[in-house]
């Protein structure tokens, strides 16, 4: 359910940005166990093409895993908290000048860290490292600690830990959701139109925010987030907004 009226999808005005995981699709035991519904495919290639292109991705997995999970569009899209940006989905990935490929000692000492946490691993996006505790859910302030710990030890500049849904992640400080939305919103076709944004977790904040300077609106999933104008209480939620959203712009 849904606490406050959504902004309509307007074809010709509207620019849409949504997170995947917990926005788009059900959280999984891991990354590679979600599931994309039926149906869910063609409705977002439904709304790309109503909305003139003017449709992103913009989410913390890589855009190798996007154009595997929506094969076979191929979307525009901010991947790794647009650390890899796809302006256009006949262009090549382009890496955003503030991301740096984070080290291998990095990545080796945090594996070496999380050998006292049984259920945790680490994943390896190269612009940044997403540790999943969803099987240990009650070692997350022990895990943040020894992860604060790890990288201060590590003393990499401009790398820091941002909090998720069950999750937390080492990446750097110099992109995030947020610069990857404004980022599309000065090129065509986004450029001049009212943005939305939707996610779920703190991740998305920079997003909700950069919609919302913007003068546009910010939606969560599962609990209110700064910013926003309105919750969906679980990914299903949002699925059904975009179907009907197809409908009635099919309908203009």
């Amino acid at each position: 359910m849904l606490n406050a009226d959504i902004s309509a999808l307007r074809p010709d005005r509207t620019a849409l940005f949504l997170d995947v995981d917990g926005t788009l699709l059900d959280l999984a035991a891991s990354p590679t166990a979600v599931v994309v519904p039926h149906g869910l495919v063609e409705c977002i290639a439904d709304i790309e093409r109503a909305l003139g292109g003017a449709f992103a991705l913009v989410s913390g997995r890589t855009l190798a895993d996007l154009d595997r999970l929506f094969s076979p569009l191929r979307l525009r899209a901010g991947a790794v908290h647009g650390a890899e940006i796809r302006y256009d989905p006949q262009t090549p990935v382009i890496v955003d000048a503030a991301a740096a490929v984070l080290p291998d000692r990095l990545w080796r000492s945090l594996n070496a860290s999380l050998t006292g946490f049984p259920g945790v691993f680490a994943e390896n996006k190269r612009f940044s490292f997403a540790v999943h505790y969803r099987a240990a859910p009650n070692c997350g302030a022990e895990l943040r600690e020894v992860m604060r710990r790890l990288v201060v030890r590590e003393a990499i500049p401009g790398v820091g830990i941002v909090d998720s849904r069950l999750a937390f992640e080492i990446k750097g400080c110099g992109f995030d959701k947020g610069s990857a939305i404004n980022r599309f919103l000065a090129r065509s076709p986004f450029v001049g139109r009212f943005p939305i944004f939707v996610g779920d977790d703190g991740t998305d904040e920079p997003g909700f925010a950069a919609v919302v300077q913007r003068h546009g609106a910010a939606y969560s999933v599962s609990q209110a987030r700064p910013g926003v104008s309105g919750v969906f209480s679980e990914p299903s939620m949002v699925r059904d907004w975009l179907v009907r959203s197809a409908a009635q712009m099919e309908r203009a």
